[in-house]
């Protein structure tokens, strides 16, 4: 296992724990914990790491996971460590929101914890913890970079749902840090439908020139994106026409001439089924341009 680590004798594992190993396609996958700054609480992320020589530096994609899951659904349901294994790639899966004893909570299964909107709440109690957002682009890119051999000029960002939300704005306001960026089934203008609407008004509150920075097709329409993107939709999706909206996105593309390739396919609904069945489309999309 220590080869995953590179870093072992500089003593950043004092800042992780690894709660659980399995080796699978001759890779390792970890379960981590961490004290997170952002969050200010103990956060859980899984990351695969392939067979690699102690010297290589690995292309690595961030997995952000949709509503009602933590870092274990992805792991466990998506299939993705075998074409990571064969393209030598770097798998990172955090959770969705803050967690523990002192997190707030709420019963609507789109609020509070499994979440977290990929954003950094402003609104109390929510903004001691929910921060999301300064959590993936900051203190998971720390961890990660710190502990296992990622190249960091190689780095990309996919997810689904809230996660596909969650990949899509904050690669665009990160080019810097994210290369590619593809999702399946996103949440494509949150800021106009019933799940993110609420969400923000909880979150951010009133002032909704603060919910533009977290809806993908206002970024494009404002930033735009240097490359292209990757979208995967089921049309079977109960969630398509009420809360997805990619004709939006869509759209916005056209009028900012980013390419796009929104598949649509036949018979898939908004579950794992449909992620596992083109999880490794993406990754060798990604593998192409990274």
């Amino acid at each position: 296992m220590d080869s995953d680590f590179p870093f072992w004798e500089k003593g950043s594992l004092a800042r992780m724990d690894i709660i659980q190993s399995n080796k699978i396609f001759n890779g390792n996958h970890h379960v981590c914990s961490h004290y997170s700054e952002s969050t200010q609480c103990d956060m859980t992320f899984s990351v695969f790491v392939p067979e690699h020589q102690p010297s290589e530096k690995l292309k690595t994609l961030v997995w952000l996971s949709g509503l009602t899951c933590s870092e274990e659904n992805f792991r466990l349901k998506s299939g993705v460590q075998r074409i990571a294994s064969e393209l030598k790639m770097i798998i990172v899966s955090p959770d969705t929101s803050p967690r523990g004893e002192g997190v707030p909570d709420n019963e609507n299964y789109a609020l509070g914890q499994a979440a977290g909107f990929y954003l950094d709440a402003t609104e109390p109690p929510w903004n001691k913890h929910f921060n999301m957002y300064t959590y993936i682009t900051k203190d998971l890119l720390e961890i990660i970079g710190n502990n296992f051999p990622i190249d960091t000029d190689k780095t990309g960002i996919f997810g689904h749902s809230m996660g596909g939300h969650g990949a899509l704005t904050i690669a665009i306001k990160n080019p810097e840090l994210f290369k590619s960026v593809s999702a399946f089934a996103p949440i494509c203008s949150p800021t106009k439908v019933g799940w993110g609407e609420n969400a923000f008004a909880i979150y951010l509150g009133d002032q909704q020139s603060k919910w533009l920075e977290y809806d993908a097709t206002e970024l494009i329409l404002n930033r735009g994106w240097h490359s292209d993107i990757l979208i995967d939709q089921g049309l079977d999706d109960e969630y398509l026409d009420q809360y997805l909206k990619p004709g939006l996105l869509q759209e916005a593309c056209k009028q900012k001439n980013v390419p796009i390739q929104l598949r649509q396919h036949e018979g898939y609904d908004h579950s794992y089924f449909f992620i596992a069945s083109f999880i490794e489309d993406h990754l060798r999309w990604h593998d192409e341009r990274l």
